[in-house]
């Protein structure tokens, strides 16, 4: 395979990980987002803890998608991420509005 076979490959695959996120998208109620992963889940719950003067993150998801390429299954039932760097967590709009 070359190189330019390859790149090919790897920008159809990001084209249909983009494709599955649209249609996913409206399932989920938040948008976490890690420096390792991108998540979709309807559950999150995030606690910081310190331990020898260090702060990091705990955080559980419950009912997640998970932005990655290389996974063959990315619909998961529970997520566990210990982080010590930034996590973002944002609650998406409502069909309401």
């Amino acid at each position: 395979m070359s190189g330019e076979d390859l790149e090919r490959y790897e920008t159809e695959i990001e084209l249909q990980l983009y494709r599955e996120y649209r249609d996913v998208l409206p399932m989920f109620s938040y948008v976490v987002e890690t420096e390792r992963r991108f998540y979709l889940t309807n559950s999150v719950k995030m606690e910081a803890r310190t331990e020898g003067g260090a702060v990091y993150f705990e955080l559980e998801l419950a009912d997640a998608w998970v932005w990655d390429m290389y996974r063959p299954a990315r619909f998961v039932a529970t997520v566990r991420v210990v982080t010590f760097k930034d996590v973002n967590i944002e609650e998406l709009a409502g069909k309401e509005l």
